[in-house]
């Protein structure tokens, strides 16, 4: 170890990871407490894939990366440039679990694992406040992964929390659905959804029912959230056989759907605490396989593993 500027502890050296998400519980436009209206969203957990980085720092400012992580070596550039390291570079590797271009965090994961890894090669401990200012900045809109499995109104044009929901989500269980296999979407060049005034107010009620089903952790109200939420964003970005997908998370017994909303996925939730969800599970993956769109994960947000439809 030698010592590098500001007096932080430079290693050989340094280690970040995130894990991914599955899209959207509730995004939408939000006010925070003086009234003002933000762009906000609540991000459902998938700690089954990630995003890892190590960066070995070299002298000169220059920050090497391969091709195709080039946010996340901006997001190397500016945590040296925010550590006071501005002559300090070094190279960054970015390796990576998530399928790009579905919603599920891809770029945020690799931007926020190099500002931990920039930060941890330097003795430097970063709130996740800091680590998403910094994410917005490499990437113009992010999400809330930096704060873990927290549930967090998210301004995610902004970097910063709106309201604080609650330690997380109730337990879930998602079966994930690509509905657009081989398409991808870029959130960057995807335009923000032009929500018209019914939808605005429509958020509000929303933001309640999802504090209130978080408190007492009522998975059966977040579903309905989920699938309101679900609803809107159809207008905006719509997925493809969205009704079937719903039609058939409502006969299995799902408490509803969830989307990606700059991507292509559609989790249906179910509760793991109820002894018949191995049953519903099965039989919604049954029929998802006979529309075409046989599931592509299937998970629990309070676990990091792969589950199996049986």
């Amino acid at each position: 170890m030698r010592l590098g500027t500001r007096g932080t502890q430079q290693k050989e050296h340094g280690f970040g990871q995130v894990n991914g998400h599955h899209g959207e519980i509730l995004q939408g436009i939000f006010p925070d407490d003086a009234g003002r209206l933000h762009r906000g969203l609540v991000t459902l957990p998938c700690n089954i894939v990630s995003s890892t980085a190590v960066f070995r720092p070299a002298p000169g400012n220059l920050v090497t990366v391969p091709d195709d992580k080039l946010k996340a070596a901006e997001a190397a550039r500016l945590t040296l440039d925010s550590l006071g390291l501005h002559d300090q570079g070094g190279h960054l590797t970015v390796e990576s679990t998530i399928p790009v271009g579905l919603g599920m965090g891809s770029s945020t994961a690799d931007v926020v694992a190099a500002i931990r890894a920039v930060a941890d090669a330097h003795g430097a401990a970063l709130g996740a406040d800091e680590v998403a200012r910094l994410a917005v900045r490499a990437e113009t809109a992010s999400d809330s992964i930096m704060h873990g499995d927290l549930a967090v109104l998210f301004a995610q044009r902004e970097g910063n929390v709106l309201e604080h929901l609650g330690p997380a989500l109730p337990p879930l269980e998602v079966l994930s659905v690509n509905t657009a296999p081989g398409a991808l979407v870029d959130t960057v060049k995807q335009p923000p959804a032009d929500y018209d005034e019914w939808e605005i107010q429509a958020f509000r009620p929303l933001r309640g029912m999802l504090r209130r089903a978080i408190r007492i952790g009522d998975a059966a109200l977040l579903g309905r959230v989920a699938t309101a939420s679900a609803r809107i964003s159809q207008r905006h970005l719509p997925k493809p056989a969205f009704e079937e997908i719903n039609a058939i998370a409502t006969s299995a017994g799902a408490l509803g759907i969830q989307v990606a909303h700059s991507g292509t996925v559609v989790g249906l939730l179910f509760d793991p605490r109820n002894p018949a969800t191995v049953r519903r599970v099965a039989e919604a993956a049954a029929k998802l396989d006979d529309i075409g769109l046989p599931p592509a994960l299937h998970f629990r947000t309070d676990a990091a593993e792969v589950r199996h439809v049986a």
